[in-house]
């Protein structure tokens, strides 16, 4: 039998200060390049949970070694090689960083996962790596499963790429592009959601001594050595979004330590977004950002392309606000963990909102609320945004919450603890 999570209800305001673990997205990016790396590196602080402890898994498989040290982990380079088969999970980083790198290992490798995953769009990558050289069997499929067959090495050079469904398509072909011969000259077919993640991968791959530079239509990455580098990894801030919420749905104040003063994250953007929404924004003497909620919520109308994994929190303040919000260019996220656009639609309607699809985004007007069984649909988004509409609806239960272990394992003792509970722990 599932497990069902019943969500708290805490009309109360909430008063608190919340520590976060590591980013999922900058870990990722941080375990590729050690993998790719001229000699061993140490992740301080790296994010432990079921996306990146699966990326972790799936280097070890082309025989590089990731090992746990404390809180930290140890990288050391090593021959690539297959045959293998790589668990993606249902990790869209997985799905797109590793096949580039799989590429330069000397045998095949097999990139599989959970059933969702063989739904996820993959059609740009591997179309990519073929025009770059390389050998990809798919059955005709543009999704998982696929086998790479890699011959240790890979031509690179020019090429033109769909990006259209994922930016993690040009961030895993950048990543891993010092490698080849003759680098990459990456040009877009069209435009690219997410914009904010492949600065992010630009940003990294500079840190590490990578040579990137943008062109008229895309990115040129220079062929040569990737230098190893011992990196302490920023806090998620994407998963601050639902403690953070919080503060808005009770008229509460909470605090999330450590927020960088500047990054790449696209979560950083929350300060404006909940700002937009009525919330007082401020950063802390030590560091932290502190979101205050007024007496409501105001409703948004806010195009979201660049920071789509914040939506289904945003949708679930949205359901909760003073008036109906229009939340736009988002239709990529119908290829993440699920079909976002459809859940929400689900999920809102089921607790009391009218919800309007469109092709790229959702329109909500709030309804009084209602106690309702959710799905988590596997997403750890989903399981978080359940979270943040039970604060306000009294019987909102959600199923297989387990789906949160994703990116964030402890996220429901978290949760307790942002609420006052004995038995959580918020930091």
């Amino acid at each position: 039998m599932s497990d069902v999570w019943s969500a708290p209800h805490h009309p109360a305001p909430v008063e608190a200060v919340v520590g976060l673990p590591g980013s999922k997205s900058l870990t990722a990016r941080a375990l590729v390049l050690a993998a790719l790396a001229d000699r061993p590196s140490r992740l301080v602080r790296p994010l432990r949970a079921r996306d990146t402890d699966l990326m972790a898994g799936a280097l070890r498989a082309l025989g590089v070694s990731v090992v746990d040290d404390g809180e930290d982990q140890l990288v050391t380079p090593g021959p690539l090689r297959g045959p293998t088969t790589v668990d993606a999970g249902l990790a869209g980083t997985i799905l797109r960083f590793l096949p580039p790198v799989a590429a330069l290992a000397a045998g095949p490798v097999t990139v599989d996962g959970d059933v969702r995953l063989r739904e996820r769009p993959n059609a740009g990558l591997i179309a990519a790596l073929r025009a770059l050289g390389v050998q990809v069997d798919d059955d005709g499929r543009g999704r998982a499963p696929f086998t790479v067959h890699g011959t240790g090495r890979v031509r690179g050079g020019a090429v033109t790429v769909d990006a259209s469904e994922s930016s993690q398509i040009v961030s895993g072909l950048l990543l891993a592009a010092a490698r080849f011969d003759e680098g990459i000259d990456l040009a877009l077919a069209g435009g690219v959601p997410s914009m904010p993640h492949v600065e992010m991968t630009v940003t990294t791959l500079r840190e590490h001594g990578v040579d990137v530079a943008p062109t008229d239509r895309g990115w040129r990455v220079a062929p040569g050595p990737v230098r190893a580098l011992d990196r302490v990894v920023e806090p998620d801030l994407s998963n601050a979004a639902p403690f953070l919420a919080a503060a808005l749905v009770t008229g509460g104040r909470v605090t999330v330590r450590d927020w960088p003063e500047r990054t790449t994250q696209p979560g950083a953007q929350l300060d404006r977004l909940l700002a937009d929404m009525g919330a007082s924004v401020e950063r802390t003497p030590d560091g932290g950002l502190r979101v205050t909620g007024g007496s409501s919520i105001r409703p948004l109308v806010a195009d979201l392309g660049e920071v789509g994994e914040l939506t289904p929190v945003l949708a679930a303040l949205c359901a909760l606000a003073d008036g109906p919000s229009r939340l736009t260019g988002i239709g990529h996220l119908r290829g993440h963990e699920t079909d976002r656009l459809q859940a929400l639609d689900e999920v809102l309607t089921a607790v009391g909102a009218r919800v309007h699809q469109l092709p790229d985004g959702l329109e909500i007007e709030p309804g009084p609320g209602r106690p309702a069984r959710l799905d988590s649909y596997a997403d750890h988004r989903m399981v978080m945004a359940a979270a943040v509409l039970g604060l306000a609806v009294d019987g909102v239960s959600v199923a297989d919450p387990g789906a949160v272990t994703k990116t964030l394992p402890d996220f429901r003792e978290r949760w307790s603890g942002l609420l006052g509970d004995p038995i959580g722990a918020s930091s």
